[in-house]
Formats: C-alpha cells, structure tokens, sequence
C-alpha cells in the first residue's frame, strides 16, 4: 500500500483541504459556528435544524419534515437530527468514512453516530463534560500557573455562610457566583444583597459554587487549538456582555469586537503564554483539538485572570475565520481537523503563532448574538431572510443574497444570519438571529455605540407574530423599539 505523503507546511495543509475526500458533518441548529469554513475545506457539510438559507445554501442540509418541538439544550437538537430519516439518508449517501463535528454533544451523540457509522472528531464527551465545569476550569488554571480573579470553591446554603466565606477570604461585600455548568451567562450570579441571594437560591442550592470578589472586568476572548506540534493561538478578540439591548442574561455573552487595540503588546504576550500552559496542561487530561479561553481583565490594575475554559468550537469562530492571519494561513478549525483526520503534517507552530499575533487584529469585525429580552410568547409569521442588509430609515432593507459574511464591502452594510423562521416561536432568551460586521458595535468604555443600537433596534422591527396566550400579549420594552 502507498505511504500517504507528509504534509510540509502550510502550503501543502491548505492544497489537502481544497482536495479532501473524506465527508466532514457539523451538526447543529445552525451553520453559525462553522459558516465560511467550507470555503477552505471541500466535502465539508452542514447539517442543521433551523433553515436559515431557506434551501439556497448548497452546503447546508436541513430536514424537510420538521415538526414542532421544545428543544431544552443544543445537545437534544443534535441528537434529534442523527435520529431523523432524512437526515440518516444524507449521511448514509455518503459512504463510509464520514465524519461529524459539533459544538455541543453528549452521551447518547456518541452512541447515535456510533449506530450510523459517523467518527466524531473531538474528544469524548465525557472528557469536554468535566473539563467544561467551572470548577474543574479552575483547579486546572491554578495547576497551570492561569490564576482566577481571587475566589473560593465552596458551597453555601444561606447568604449569611456565604458572606462568612467571603470574609474570611477577603473577596468583599460584593460577589460574583457561578455554579459549574452553563453557558451565556445564565448560571452567573451577582450577590450583593440577601435579596439577590434569595433570588437566585434555587439555582445554588446544593451546588458546588466558584464564589469570586467583584472586579470592573473586561472580557477578552481567544481560541486554541492543542495539536502534535504544541499549541495554536488565535486573534484575541472583546466580548460584548450583559447589555440589556441583546441578552436578558445580567452576564451573558452577546457578541464579539476583534481589533487591534484589544491588547496591549505585554497584556498579549502574557496572555499568549497562558494560553499555551492551558494546552500543555489539557494535552496532559488527553484534550487535543479546539479549545476557547475567556480572559478576564481588571480595568483599573491591568491584570489578566482566567475567566471561562471552554473545550470545544466556540462562538468566536464566525469573525476570527475572516482575519488576516487566517487568510495568511488557514482557519483555526483547520488545524483542529488536521488532528483528526488521517494525514501527517509538519508545520512550524511558533511561526504561525508569531504571524498570527502580528496580523490578527488588522481586520476590525464584530458580531451580535440577539436574544429575545421580552416576556410573552410569540408564534412568528415574518422573519427577516439570511443577508446583506443596509439601514433605511429606522429599518433594515436587504441588498443582496449571501452564504456568509466574507463579502460584505463596508461599514453600512451588515450579515444577517436567520435563525428563527416564519412559524416558530420567539420566547425571552430565544436567539433571533446573528449579526456580522465589519467595524466595532462597543466602545473603549464597553457601551453600545449607536450604529449597533440602530442595527438591534432594525432587527427586532423586522419580526412578527401573533400571541401564543392572549392574556400574556408579547410586549417589547419601549427602550428597545425601533
């Protein structure tokens, strides 16, 4: 049998992927995570629940017979689609040797795709579930020299033992708790008061609690990739978080800028290493693969801490695939595949992670995650179509039809990505839809700037429905209209 080649460099990993044979799946509600990827790599597929192309995407695959359901997590979507007819038919035409990508996956994923002969490419679920805890997040940051803002792992059954805990470890009057799993911010929980700790009591009953003092935080953001050859660093890239015009969730995340100026040269260099000790520790657990970090950063000392480790495919992928340092080399999940796929490579890490540093930022983009942030439940009946858009008015008019976002021309223009269609239901805390931009939509001082409150407002004057309950009418807060 012929000896399959090496391959030496970038310039042979990106002539791989343009003639790759073997079927790549991300299976998910949306192509959001991985859209424009399959500019890089050839047989590569999407399989989703939510039809944001309407059939025009000719990589996007979406089962036609779809009724109803109330989904609790992305993980029953997931496992959802590998159990559908139409979506096993797909996969069965592929022949042997598919593969499937996720964000998120369980359990009973692994043993769906097991039945269908599909290889998932991350590592096992039951590794990414401990190493996604909070905690667990924690303890492995300490061992790897990525210390946290200062806090205490505990559990606390009344706000007078917290408080007791937070004095004796001098983290203040006001606190930030987590409990290990969740995500956008939906388990973080400011106590600055028995009353918000009565608010929140349910959800920390009888959980292990990350109890940490309040900092005036900036989020940073980067991915990673733990390969053979050592670690890959991605563009760092702010959060957008909390702001009421995009998520319902005090501390959830909404969106990403990517800029120069995210960093200074020291804060970058600093960062650089701790994300590479974090992939050298993971590596050690049996991670390999993509991995995400969110930084927290204290906005009056400078100092860096570890905030969230997130062990899969993350939200930042959209705006990090369309820098410079992608295009002088390859996306980052690229390299993830390259772990996962049967090939041997060389390349020289270091080098691609000094280029990446110096062209990352050179590109400014950003992205909106907008949530549902009204009480009241919707079945919809018009929904603005995946995009080029551009403001009219106090609306929003599309220009032109798009897969993704690598084209978009200016600054007036935006990508809007559907997620929700006629006939679904939009409820608090339901993803509307996805904006990509180039430019910033936050400023230095982490407000909102006025071109992203526009484009929200737009967005949300775009949807229509009728009232699920017509004694609970849906009602958009005043402050959010267009």
């Amino acid at each position: 049998m012929a000896t399959r080649p090496v391959l030496r460099g970038m310039a042979d990993v990106r002539a791989f992927f343009r003639t790759n044979t073997t079927p790549i799946n991300f299976v998910g509600p949306t192509a959001f995570n991985l859209l424009g990827v399959d500019r890089w790599v050839r047989n590569l597929f999407y399989v989703n629940y939510y039809d944001s192309f309407a059939g025009h995407h000719p990589r996007v695959f979406v089962p036609r017979e779809r009724p109803y359901r109330e989904f609790q997590s992305a993980e029953e979507i997931c496992n959802y689609l590998l159990g559908h007819k139409e979506v096993v038919a797909f996969l069965d035409g592929q022949g042997r040797g598919a593969k499937a990508a996720f964000v998120m996956f369980d359990a009973d994923t692994e043993r769906l795709a097991a039945q269908l002969g599909l290889e998932i490419i991350h590592p096992p679920a039951a590794l990414r579930k401990r190493l996604d805890s909070k905690i667990v997040t924690t303890q492995i940051g300490n061992d790897a020299g990525v210390p946290s803002v200062p806090n205490v792992l505990c559990r606390a059954a009344s706000y007078e033992e917290l408080m007791a805990l937070a004095e004796r470890h001098q983290l203040g009057a006001e606190l930030v708790v987590q409990t290990p799993y969740g995500d956008s911010g939906r388990t973080t929980f400011f106590i600055r008061s028995s009353d918000d700790f009565a608010r929140h009591a349910a959800d920390l009953d009888g959980q292990e609690l990350k109890v940490m003092r309040r900092i005036d935080p900036f989020e940073v953001c980067v991915e990673g990739v733990i390969t053979r050859h050592g670690t890959l660093v991605g563009p760092y890239v702010a959060s957008l978080v909390g702001h009421p015009e995009l998520t319902p969730y005090e501390g959830g995340w909404c969106g990403n800028d990517l800029f120069e100026g995210v960093f200074t040269e020291p804060q970058r260099a600093e960062a650089g290493g701790m994300v590479r000790r974090l992939g050298d520790r993971l590596a050690r657990e049996g991670y390999r693969g993509f991995f995400e970090v969110d930084f927290l950063v204290d906005r009056g000392s400078g100092d860096i801490y570890l905030g969230e480790l997130n062990p899969r495919v993350s939200g930042l992928s959209p705006i990090t695939h369309v820098t410079l340092g992608a295009y002088a080399d390859a996306p980052l999940f690229l390299f993830h595949l390259l772990e996962y796929l049967d090939v041997d490579y060389e390349i020289d890490i270091d080098e691609i992670n000094e280029r990446g540093a110096r062209l990352g930022g050179d590109d400014v983009w950003s992205q909106l995650i907008v949530k549902e942030v009204a009480e009241g439940v919707q079945q919809l009946t018009a929904t603005p179509e995946t995009g080029i858009y551009r403001l009219d008015g106090e609306g929003m008019t599309r220009v032109r039809p798009a897969n993704d976002w690598h084209n978009l021309l200016t600054e007036d223009e935006v990508f809007h990505l559907r997620v929700l269609s006629p006939g679904d239901y939009r409820y608090k805390g339901a993803d509307l839809g996805v904006i990509v931009a180039r430019g910033r939509m936050q400023d230095d001082q982490l407000a909102l700037t006025e071109r992203c409150r526009r484009w929200t407002a737009a967005l949300r004057s775009t949807f229509v429905g009728m009232p699920v309950d017509p004694q609970l009418p849906y009602e958009p807060p005043a402050s959010f209209k267009a």
